[in-house]
Order: structure tokens, then C-alpha cells, then sequence
């Protein structure tokens, strides 16, 4: 079956880095496209960046453009997420979650299968 599993967060100060990682089984990993999302508590899952099945392109959301960049390998089924500057506000739950094949990549409900979610707390 699909899993998806993300690791790699935890509590940092503000201005360090994180790296997420979010491997995948269950399916053929370099056919699909692979997004991140984050939710804080008491908002909307939001949008952070998606990346192409080879790898070649990322779209990101505008507000975190320039911090966060989206990378993979299709060797070992991983795809990351590296996080700099972080602020406070960037405390969330991020999650993985593959892209299904049609819609607006912006959207969760373009998204059939989800990771369980890796805490990252910045503290100020």
C-alpha cells in the first residue's frame, strides 16, 4: 500500500535550518509529482511547494519563496524539504502528500495520499 512517511522535524531557534525528508513505498515514486504542505494550529493546510516527477521543476507558494527549497531522488524514493531562516511562524505540522494527476497544484484536494506529519517549532 502507499506510505508516506516524513521525518526530520523538531525544535529550532529562529534563523536556523531544518531538512525534512518524506520517504515513499507503495508506488512508483518517480511517476509522481510530490507537494508540502504545513498546518498550524487552528488555520488551513497551506500550500508550501511542489516538485516535479524527475525533479526538474518546483512551484512554490509566494510567501515562503527564497527559505524553502524542494528537492528529491528517485533512487531512494525520498523527497526533502530544506528550511532556512526560519521564524516563528513557520511552527507547523508539515506534511508530504502525493500529487494526483489533474487540478490546481495549489490545492489539498489535489492530493490523494498524505504523510502523518512531522512537528517543526521555532522558537524565537
Amino acid at each position: 500500500q502507499v506510505q508516506l512517511v516524513e521525518s526530520g522535524g523538531g525544535l529550532v531557534q529562529a534563523g536556523g535550518s531544518l531538512k525534512l525528508s518524506c520517504e515513499a513505498s507503495g508506488f512508483t515514486f518517480s511517476s509522481y509529482n510530490m507537494g508540502w504542505f504545513r498546518q498550524a494550529p487552528g488555520k488551513d493546510r497551506e500550500f508550501i511547494s511542489v516538485i516535479t516527477s524527475s525533479g526538474g521543476t518546483t512551484y512554490s507558494g509566494e510567501v515562503l519563496k527564497g527559505r524553502f527549497t524542494l528537492s528529491r531522488d528517485n533512487a531512494k524514493n525520498t523527497v526533502y524539504l530544506q528550511m532556512n531562516s526560519l521564524k516563528p511562524e513557520d511552527t507547523a505540522v508539515y506534511y508530504c502528500a502525493r500529487r494526483m494527476a489533474t487540478g490546481t497544484f495549489r490545492s489539498k484536494d489535489n492530493y490523494d495520499y498524505w504523510g502523518q506529519g512531522t512537528q517543526v517549532t521555532v522558537s524565537s
